[in-house]
């Protein structure tokens, strides 16, 4: 079975902030994604225990009181996210998302954080085969520009748009909506690098220099592990570049989860 073709476990958090290491879960979306447009969402709602800054309501649209009123206790959601994840990815369901790192890390801190099982503990032996549809675009079309000061190149509604998909506004943000579009974008990334290139619409194969079928013929475990040396180089590349401007610019390339060490987190309120 190709890589893109079977069920997929996509993902996606929407949060208080954007450090993995402190902020907290607001939504989160698992969807289980057939190669032929069937999906099956679940979606939760937490407390988060921590006020919600105006900054994420403006991105997601849940507030403080929403959350406390509606949401779930966060250990809960926590708790359920990571068994759904456990379960699927655990029967060989490859999880995908857009910037992965973030979403997983997140989860994971939020895990410790109540005395939880991390994810990668509750897989044990079993792999965990990660999908990132942010890796995988800067790799298959490298020197894509941003499309204007407002959006960057490699931001989910760039591709969306880029792999013929449009971008609903209203819905965006949403954590169900992004995860089943990273979905989505992986297919169709797999597809096209699986056809040839006389097939492919003219936005891409008009495009400087794609890579596409460098992902052919992979394994689940060997796109794996091409995305761990992938998101290194790409990392060690922003990293390159920022320090232009910035000396001490350090971007993390660990892939697709950071590193736990302790004394990086506010350990907060355990449960």
């Amino acid at each position: 079975m190709m890589w893109h073709t079977g069920r997929l476990a996509a993902f996606d958090l929407e949060t208080t902030g954007t450090d993995v290491e402190n902020d907290r879960i607001v939504t989160g979306s698992v969807v289980g994604c057939g190669a032929f447009g069937s999906y099956v969402p679940l979606g939760w709602l937490a407390d988060p225990g921590v006020e919600i800054p105006a900054e994420a309501t403006d991105v997601h649209g849940i507030s403080t009181e929403e959350a406390r009123a509606e949401g779930e206790p966060a250990a809960d959601v926590a708790e359920q996210i990571a068994e759904v994840l456990a379960r699927w990815c655990g029967d060989g369901m490859p999880l995908v998302g857009h910037n992965v790192p973030f979403d997983l890390t997140v989860l994971d801190r939020e895990l410790r954080r109540y005395g939880r099982e991390p994810l990668l503990d509750r897989l044990g032996d079993r792999p965990l085969h990660v999908i990132d549809t942010r890796v995988l675009d800067t790799h298959v079309l490298p020197y894509r520009r941003r499309p204007s000061a407002d959006q960057g190149a490699r931001q989910l509604i760039t591709l969306a748009q880029t792999y013929g998909f449009g971008w609903d506004t209203k819905a965006a943000h949403s954590s169900d909506y992004d995860a089943l579009m990273s979905a989505r974008i992986a297919q169709r990334i797999g597809e096209l690098a699986h056809m040839s290139r006389r097939y492919w619409p003219d936005s891409i194969r008009t495009a400087r220099r794609p890579r596409f079928h460098e992902l052919r013929d992979l394994s689940r475990a060997e796109l794996h592990e091409l995305q761990v040396r992938l998101a290194a180089e790409q990392a060690a590349g922003l990293q390159d570049h920022f320090r232009k401007t910035d000396p001490a610019a350090v971007v993390d390339g660990s892939w697709p989860i950071r590193p736990w060490v302790e004394h990086t987190a506010n350990k907060g309120v355990t449960a």
